[in-house]
């Protein structure tokens, strides 16, 4: 009988242990970092090439030996675009003990998950999520390598009032985190600007009939229509505007810029404005990145650079720490410059890039190009 039970408390006592090292943040020669993002549903084409970028990044870490000389271990997950999912992965993650994530994409996703790695003390780095609320949470371990909607959408707002000399806009947006923060912000300078906005209104995000709030803009004289949603509603919305004999601007924000959007208004489109990062393709600095992920996945999405970026950033400043402490980690993030694709990059004291590099671009040829 005893020996029965020193058996069994044997047994326990192993099974704990291999759930703990299952769980650790490191082993002897892996380091756990986790990727966060959309793969699947409307935004899975503009998320799933954030992922691609960083799993290029991550796998060329690892051709090199490494980080503090371990192999990277990826735990991916797909959030779906879906708040509650997110918040589930993001447990998950913290279960499997990653020390650090790459994610989530959108702002809807990232927001709810945040609190859980920050009471974790894992450090998170957003490629994609905009909203000003991201950041503003004060969280130490919380960074994007990406510009606010109070930037883009000061770009847009001065863009219409400024270089177009508009005096009215329609502003229409998703009901999202990241649409309405981006609706908002626009709203907010363009009024500041001494302009009007005489629509404001949100679409649920599987609305894809807008001819009512067409005719409620072609009513008010608007003279140009923001929308601040993604690219999977922006094609259906410029068609049914140009259908109803609108052809005014319409201007959008970093969510548009996938090619499913030019896929959907086809070679005729014009008058079209998004905002949205730097051009990267001319760049010698981007040509061995494009030429990888050409040949692994295809071309490029808008934010596979993004996810590359992000995760070369991150690699870096836990080797420069030497660790992957998430206090140490962020000191070295705020405290250095890092070389990346996108041009040089630097993090203020909330996690924030201390400049933005967003610009304006259009569609010409069936192509965006930077707008002249």
């Amino acid at each position: 009988m005893q020996r029965h039970i020193i058996h069994t408390l044997l047994v326990v006592f192993i099974a704990v242990a291999a759930g703990l090292t299952g769980c650790s943040k490191s082993s002897d020669d892996h380091l756990k970092i986790g990727i966060a993002g959309v793969r699947t549903g409307t935004d899975g084409s503009i998320g799933g090439a954030m992922i691609n970028g960083s799993i290029i990044a991550v796998d060329e870490w690892n051709a090199k030996g490494g980080v503090l000389g371990k192999k990277v271990e990826l735990v991916i997950r797909d959030d779906e675009g879906k708040p509650d999912k997110a918040v589930s992965v993001a447990r998950e993650l913290v279960s499997n003990g990653v020390a650090a994530v790459i994610g989530h994409f959108n702002s809807g996703c990232t927001i709810p998950s945040s609190p859980i790695y920050n009471e974790a003390k894992i450090l998170q780095i957003t490629p994609g999520s905009t909203n000003p609320k991201v950041t503003e949470q004060g969280f130490p371990a919380l960074f994007r390598i990406i510009g606010r909607d109070d930037q883009q959408g000061t770009i847009a707002a001065k863009f219409m009032r400024e270089k177009l000399g508009l005096t009215k806009i329609a502003v229409l947006h998703d009901k999202t985190a990241y649409g309405e923060g981006f609706a908002n912000e626009v709203k907010k300078t363009f009024l500041a600007n001494g302009g009007q906005v005489v629509v404001f209104d949100g679409i649920p995000r599987t609305e894809l009939d807008f001819r009512a709030n067409i005719a409620v803009i072609k009513s008010s004289g608007a003279q140009a229509l923001l929308w601040g949603g993604m690219y999977s509603q922006s094609g259906p919305l410029y068609l049914q505007l140009r259908q109803a004999g609108l052809d005014i601007p319409f201007v959008s924000g970093n969510g548009t810029i996938d090619p499913n959007f030019l896929d959907a208004v086809g070679a005729s489109a014009s008058n079209i404005y998004i905002t949205f990062g730097p051009d990267y393709e001319n760049l010698p600095a981007a040509q061995p990145f494009i030429k990888k992920y050409r040949s692994l996945y295809g071309k490029e999405g808008a934010y596979s650079v993004y996810g590359y970026d992000a995760a070369n950033v991150l690699l870096e400043a836990i080797q420069a720490a030497g660790s992957a402490d998430a206090a140490k980690v962020a000191a070295v993030l705020r405290e250095k410059t890092f070389n990346t694709v996108l041009g040089p990059v630097g993090f203020d004291a909330k996690g924030d890039l201390k400049q933005s590099n967003d610009i304006l671009w259009t569609v010409k040829d069936s192509k965006f190009v930077p707008a002249p």
